[in-house]
């Protein structure tokens, strides 16, 4: 399967997971997001599920989260130091580089993903970006950071019938972060990452619709 082909498939695996109901069990619930997980079937980890409601139009949830060089993903997301695009390979797929800080009382380490990317919106309005892990030869490992692996992963922002003004976001994340981490830690620092995420990113669109 090349690149390209990883990345569709991948998306498709998110929109299989929509559709999906059995098997999750809810960990954290805020305001903003409830968060549950179910066993992955990808690897020996967790796959989690966010889902909440956002106050804004999905295009300006989308200008948020898109994973594009530039983007405003670096200056809200606090578990994204950096983000680069590697290789463009369609105007939508794209290899990129992620670079995350260290995490959770400095227990984790930071860490560097390459994944393979692909943005689509669907006939209902729906945005999607979805990502899977991919070995490229202008990124290999670097000595300060740990090597982690995406499995398909990525977020939709579904318009809310009726309210052009609120987004249903679901998120998914299935992460393997690597190194030698406590599975106790891993299990903590999901759920509370993704409800961080969802609270800094309601913060963010409202600035940006300010």
């Amino acid at each position: 399967m090349d690149r390209e082909e990883r990345a569709e498939a991948a998306a498709e695996q998110l929109r299989l997971y929509r559709r999906d109901p059995g098997g999750w069990r809810g960990c954290r619930s805020t305001g903003e997001v409830a968060v549950s997980w179910r066993p992955s079937a990808e690897f020996a980890g967790n796959l989690y599920r966010g889902e909440g409601i956002l106050p804004a139009s999905p295009r300006d949830v989308w200008e948020c989260i898109k994973p594009v060089a530039g983007g405003l993903r670096t200056k809200w997301d606090q578990n994204v130091k950096d983000f680069e695009v590697i290789e463009a390979l369609t105007d939508t797929i794209s290899v990129c580089r992620t670079t995350t800080p260290s995490a959770f009382m400095r227990i984790i380490s930071p860490r560097e993903f390459v994944d393979v990317v692909v943005m689509k919106q669907y006939e209902d309005g729906t945005l999607l970006s979805a990502a899977t892990n991919v070995e490229h030869p202008l990124c290999p490992p670097r000595p300060n950071f740990v090597r982690g692996f995406n499995y398909p992963c990525g977020c939709l922002c579904i318009p809310v019938p009726g309210e052009p003004d609120r987004t249903q976001l679901l998120t998914f994340f299935q992460t393997d972060l690597g190194g030698y981490l406590p599975q106790t830690v891993v299990d903590s620092f999901f759920p509370s990452s993704i409800s961080g995420f969802y609270s800094n990113l309601t913060k963010a669109v409202k600035t940006l619709k300010a």
